[in-house]
């Protein structure tokens, strides 16, 4: 067992959007699996209203955990990390917030392409109807998805090969 000297943790405002980013992607990935399988229903538009509120819900979190990392310094890299291991988790961390944008802003490009109107909280938008972009916004929504559940999983098998191979403690930072 190493003993790695890693007890610097993330702030609470980080801890607190990294865990509701979870929460809402635990809810929002099967119920985007559950709704293309629905049709079309008074049902089927009441659960996708609510993927939508979820996914703009998530795309407010992940422009705040963006900011934050501008503002707030992130716990020092691990000593015992090889260079590689830290290059692949800078890389998916990266990847991860460009996928959470890319998922969450195609998804509001489909529903407003399809000429539907769509409240932010602070503004609602509707944009003029364009089914070609509505669709192409669509496809791009379905493959950033898959792309989000790899990086997810790679993400996740990081931090249970640090909590059980590695045994270093790395875990701690973000809980």
């Amino acid at each position: 067992m190493r003993d790695v000297n890693i007890i610097q943790r993330y702030n609470i405002s980080t801890k607190l959007l990294h865990w509701m980013s979870v929460i809402g992607l635990v809810i929002q990935i099967p119920l985007g699996f559950y709704l293309v399988r629905q049709e079309f229903s008074d049902f089927r538009i009441t659960i996708e209203e609510i993927h939508v509120f979820i996914g703009i819900v998530i795309f407010y979190i992940t422009l705040l955990r963006l900011l934050f990392r501008l503002f707030f310094k992130s716990p020092d890299d691990p000593i015992e990390a090889f260079s590689g291991q830290m290059i692949i988790a800078k890389l998916n961390h990266f990847l991860l917030y460009l996928t959470l944008l890319t998922v969450t802003s195609s998804g509001i490009l489909k529903k407003l392409f399809n000429g539907e109107k769509l409240n932010f909280g602070i503004i609602e938008i509707k944009l003029k109807t364009n089914f070609d972009y509505a669709d192409l916004s669509y496809d791009v929504h379905i493959y950033s998805n898959y792309t989000l559940i790899a990086l997810i999983s790679l993400h996740i098998l990081a931090a249970l090969l640090h909590t059980f191979v590695f045994k270093d403690n790395v875990i701690k930072r973000i809980t």
